[in-house]
C-alpha cells in the first residue's frame, strides 16, 4: 500500500521550524550588530538594540516547538492514527 504523503509536501511543524530560523537569525544579525560599537569603542545602540538581540532566543524556542510538533506528528503516523 503506497502511503498518501508526497515526497515535497511539508510535515507538520516544517513552517515553525522555518520561522524560528528566521526569527533566529534576526536576533543573530542585531547581536552583532549591537556589540560591534563595544569592540569599536563608538557610543553603544540604544537599549532597545539589546532587547533585539533576545530574538535569537525567542527563534530558538519557535523552531524548537516545531520540532516537537514534527516528532508528534511522527509519533502518530506510526502508530496509524489519523488525527
Amino acid at each position: 500500500m503506497r502511503d498518501k504523503t508526497r515526497t515535497n509536501s511539508p510535515a507538520p511543524g516544517d513552517r515553525l521550524i522555518r520561522a524560528g530560523a528566521v526569527v533566529f537569525f534576526v536576533g543573530a544579525v542585531a547581536t552583532l550588530v549591537t556589540l560591534v560599537p563595544l569592540f569599536l569603542g563608538a557610543k553603544p545602540f540604544p537599549t532597545y538594540m539589546f532587547g533585539l538581540s533576545m530574538l535569537m532566543a525567542v527563534g530558538f524556542l519557535i523552531a524548537g516547538a516545531g520540532l516537537l510538533r514534527s516528532i508528534a506528528a511522527g509519533r502518530r503516523q506510526a502508530r496509524g492514527d489519523s488525527r
